[in-house]
């Protein structure tokens, strides 16, 4: 849900501290809960809206009022975003010029000009 309310943080507010619906995005919204399987009540729960909103929304549509996409061949399919992957952090160089390989609480300290294939060695030793 988190990114439904990172989108919703982009529609703009009146005055009022209500949100201003495009008519393209309501007719969007209509749009989602003309799908199999899809319920005013979930639709309106994902924009963060009321379902009497959604309804009256989906009345206007009916009357003529909101002009809804032409969804011949469109499907919609659920999105769903991983968390990203954890970022490693580099070992750290000190200002000294040393290189400090750290597994639990054993550090080794190495000169920072020390050859790659060395320090691979002292962590695969390392590495249980």
């Amino acid at each position: 849900m988190g990114a439904t309310s990172e989108f919703l943080a982009r529609v703009l507010r009146r005055s009022d501290g209500k949100r201003d619906w495009p008519p393209e995005l309501k007719a969007r919204i209509v749009a989602e809960t003309l799908i199999e399987g899809e319920t005013v009540n979930a639709i309106a729960k994902r924009y963060e809206l009321i379902p009497s909103t959604v309804s009256d929304w989906r009345r206007m549509a009916r009357q003529g009022k909101l002009v809804l996409p032409n969804l011949e061949g469109m499907d919609f399919v659920p999105v769903e975003i991983e968390a990203p992957a954890p970022v490693v952090q580099p070992l750290s160089t000190t200002l000294s010029g040393t290189l400090d390989v750290i597994k639990g609480d054993v550090t080794v300290r190495l000169d920072a000009e020390t050859p790659a294939v060395r320090i691979a060695e002292i962590v695969r030793v390392l590495a249980p």
